[in-house]
């Protein structure tokens, strides 16, 4: 058995949704307008917001200095767009 077949990464598999081919080497406002979509992540951006720090973490030394930083940027304007999320979500329970 392959090493990567150990661990627990290794058997993750999303049945539902797969981002766009080469979505990640795209800019950073590209990236977080894709992961924030319904298409890619139906249950809300905060789902697109875990696939693109899993990116991040299974990438890991593989990435330059200048790629983390701009998927870092990505990170950041996703994360605006889950807080405006969960704003319009509490305005509507309210």
């Amino acid at each position: 058995m392959a090493q990567t077949a150990k661990k627990w990464s290794g058997k993750v598999k999303t049945v539902s949704t797969y981002p766009p081919e080469g979505l990640f080497s795209k800019d950073p406002e590209a990236i977080a307008r894709a992961l924030a979509s319904k298409k890619v992540s139906p249950k809300g951006p905060g789902s697109g917001m875990r696939m693109l720090t899993f990116y991040i973490n299974r990438a890991g030394r593989n990435l330059s200095a200048k790629r983390r930083h701009e998927l870092e940027k990505a990170k950041e304007l996703l994360s605006k767009r889950v807080q405006a999320a969960r704003e319009r979500a509490k305005k509507r329970a309210a």
